[in-house]
């Protein structure tokens, strides 16, 4: 067999591998939504019963299968008998109304059925078992308004009256019962208490079992198939190599699953959910950046301002002519920095900006010379109206020319150098005098730690109002501009 047959042969058990992965990825991805669908359940149960969607004080009608229908016995979700009761005799009520008419004896009886059960619904809660005691009341409320009687019990007796419906007619007032009592009377249920002392659920018993099934297997043809391609390898860590789909096999923990779904479809190669998958770890990491950095800088910053309640400040002042400074390389970096500084101003930034200065000069010169009578006698003399101009220009001319030589030849003299030296130290001694003073040393305290305060509310504040995605965003643009090619590596050995 040549090299171009094994390695299409290659391809396609790769390609094969890949494609098994996602078939199982999304099993597993299925597995989860159900999962998630029956966490959910009970809470939406509402809206899957009629499809009233509410947003504020919108309500939207969304059309739906009857899911409730095909669900509620998984959930072991029965109908309550005391409310289905009280249902069936209002149908009852309008089936006998339509047929003999409000006035028959028949329909009487009904109302008088109807009274009893409203209070009796309303004395024994049957919303109760159903953690829906609040749907009771919003039954009562909407009775109590509806009639303009405080009380509910009243208000239902009155309402399943001959004389009410006959007064304001039956049809419109058992059109209202059915738009606003009826469809919260549905949502009553009852769910019995299993022997653990929790509502049953037959959600594994009926539809999570096929997929223990379908995991156990390949869970179990995974080992194998790991344990025999890679030698030295027991079946106990091979199990390990696949620590995430042990929670596909937990009856419990159902929500953990979710690492298994990211890890399946991490492995089945798919762009988009790399994209998805980085915009997931941008938005951990900036959370996480955005709280480490703000620990840090308020942390270094308290540190800073106990440092100066502490007196550390003032302790470093007073001791700053008789500490000890260890010297690494015999070398005053301070002093060798200030001649590197001080050469550059010399010889590069001064001749840069001299033109600068002397104009400078110039107009200051010629503004105070305006003010002088004697200037302007001077110019008003014929032929001499330049004169001033041109002294002022020599004379501006002579004064940057003695300062450059001045400056090149104090820094020249090792005797100005040494001067120069002496005025530094001199001045920073006279500096740290002053500053030790009681009253100066307590000031500047106070001013460093409500600088550094008014620096941790804005600029820390402000950091952690940073968007923190789009510096993670450059920072991974500058790491694939900056990195090298990657080398293609295939997979290890397992499926």
């Amino acid at each position: 067999m040549n090299p171009v047959q094994k390695l299409t042969i290659k391809k396609k058990r790769l390609t094969g591998k890949l494609l098994f992965e996602r078939v199982m990825a999304a099993i597993v991805l299925l597995n989860f939504t159900l999962v998630i669908f029956d966490l959910t359940y009970i809470y939406w149960r509402n809206f899957w019963l009629q499809g009233n969607l509410r947003l504020v004080n919108l309500t939207i009608n969304v059309p739906l299968p009857p899911i409730t229908k095909w669900y509620d016995p998984v959930k072991g979700i029965e109908p309550h008998r005391d409310t289905a009761s009280y249902l069936n005799t209002v149908d009852q009520l309008k089936q006998q109304i339509s047929q003999t008419g409000l006035q028959s004896p028949e329909v009487k009886k009904l109302l008088a059925d109807l009274q009893l059960q409203s209070v009796e619904m309303i004395e024994t809660n049957p919303f109760a078992v159903a953690n829906k005691t609040g749907t009771l009341e919003k039954i009562k409320n909407r009775m109590r308004r509806h009639l303009d009687n405080d009380s509910a019990k009243e208000s239902f007796r009155e309402f399943w009256s001959y004389s009410f419906l006959s007064q304001r007619g039956w049809e419109e007032e058992l059109a209202y019962f059915k738009r606003q009592i009826q469809p919260l009377i549905e949502t009553n249920y009852f769910r019995p208490i299993g022997e653990n002392g929790q509502p049953v659920d037959f959600f594994f018993e009926r539809i999570d079992w096929v997929f223990f099934l379908i995991f156990s297997l390949e869970l179990i043809g995974r080992v194998i198939y790991i344990s025999r391609n890679n030698k030295g390898v027991s079946w106990r860590e091979a199990i390990l190599w696949r620590w995430y789909d042990i929670f596909l096999l937990l009856p419990f923990w159902r929500p953990l699953r979710i690492i298994s779904v990211y890890m399946r479809l991490k492995q089945c190669e798919i762009k988009r959910f790399d994209r998805f998958q980085r915009q997931v770890n941008q938005l951990f990491i900036a959370n996480f950046a955005e709280e480490i950095i703000e620990v840090v800088v308020v942390g270094v910053i308290n540190q800073i301002q106990d440092s100066i309640r502490q007196g550390d400040l003032r302790n470093w002042l007073s001791q700053s002519q008789n500490r000890t400074y260890i010297d690494l390389n015999n070398t005053d970096e301070v002093a060798e920095i200030s001649n590197i500084v001080t050469r550059l101003a010399v010889y590069r930034i001064f001749p840069k900006v001299q033109p600068d200065i002397e104009l400078l000069l110039q107009h200051n010169i010629e503004s105070v010379l305006q003010n002088l009578p004697a200037y302007r006698s001077v110019q008003a003399i014929p032929g001499l109206a330049n004169l001033p101009k041109q002294l002022t220009e020599r004379l501006v001319a002579e004064i940057s020319q003695a300062t450059y030589q001045g400056l090149t030849s104090a820094i020249e003299d090792p005797v100005g150098a040494k001067l120069s030296g002496n005025l530094v130290n001199h001045l920073g001694e006279a500096i740290a005098q002053e500053l030790r003073n009681q009253h100066t040393i307590e000031r500047i305290q106070s001013l460093l730690i409500d600088m550094l305060e008014e620096i941790k509310i804005n600029y820390v504040e402000r950091l952690s109002q940073e968007d923190m995605q789009q510096i993670i965003e450059q920072t991974r643009q500058l790491r694939q501009r900056t990195a090298p090619k990657a080398v293609e590596i295939l997979p290890y050995k397992q499926i």
